[in-house]
Parts: structure tokens; sequence; C-alpha cells
């Protein structure tokens, strides 16, 4: 697939993207962001490799339902979904399996993240939930950014 954000990226070894979503910034009802719309902004980048949907508890099976329908892999914590998609994020784009990591979320926890796999040779997006949602500091941190559509 080719885009815009494709050939920004360049050929990495396998073209693999990895997205993670953090689900409690991301699908709020003020942002009415799509899934699909998250996907196919991550999936500019190349093939998804991964494609996670971080949720906490309060999760309706509804909500679980329709991400994994929408080929997400659902990962349910226990409390703040911050910690886990950090410590997962970063493991993905440290292990050579991708060539470019996606985060959608408004949070700034997650700067580091991608401040760590830029360095290590991992193209990154920051994608935000929409214009009011856009967080500067992910912006800066990440390559490039892409603000879905409200």
């Amino acid at each position: 697939m080719s885009g815009p954000l494709r050939s920004l990226l360049g050929e990495s070894e396998d073209g693999a993207v990895a997205l993670f979503v953090d689900g409690p910034n991301v699908l709020r009802e003020e942002f009415d962001v799509d899934l699909d719309d998250v996907r196919d902004a991550s999936e500019e980048l190349g093939r998804l490799a991964v494609a996670r949907l971080y949720l906490d508890e309060h999760a309706t099976p509804g909500l679980i339902q329709a991400a994994e329908a929408r080929g997400f892999e659902v990962v349910v914590t226990s409390g703040d979904v911050d910690v886990k998609l950090a410590v997962d994020a970063t493991e993905v784009a440290l292990d050579g399996r991708v060539g470019a990591l996606a985060i959608a979320s408004r949070d700034t926890d997650f700067k580091p993240v991608l401040e760590k796999a830029a360095r290590n040779g991992v193209h990154t997006v920051a994608i935000a939930p929409g214009e009011h949602g856009r967080s500067d500091a992910l912006r800066n941190a990440a390559h490039d950014a892409v603000v879905l559509e409200e």
C-alpha cells in the first residue's frame, strides 16, 4: 500500500508496522474516533504486523468484540493501561520485528517510548484522536504525526 506516510518511512527491513492504541484516551465520546480510521492511518506506513488496543476493566464486551472483529488484539488491564502499553510498545519497537511504531493517544506518558524507538532506528508516528485531542509533546517526539478528523 502506498500513501504519504509510506513515502516518509522509506524502506524498512520488512515494512512491518506496530500499532498501539490507548483506548481510554482515544475512544472517548468527545472524539468520536472509529477504530477503522486509526487502523487505516497506520496501514499507510506499511504492513500491519501488530495491532493492539489497550482497555481498562470497565470496557464493555461490545467494544471488545467490535475491536477484535476489526483485527485488533485487545489487552484488558486491571488498572491504568499506560504502563502495560508503554512496556509492550517498547519491547516490540526494540525487538527488530518492525520498521515503524504508531501510538494512538493524547497522553504524554508515551513520549519516552517514541523517543527510545526513534533512537533505535524505528520510524515513529503519533496518532491523535482529533485536533483538540492532540498532544504537542507526542507530536514533537515522533517522526510524523497524524490527526484523525473529528
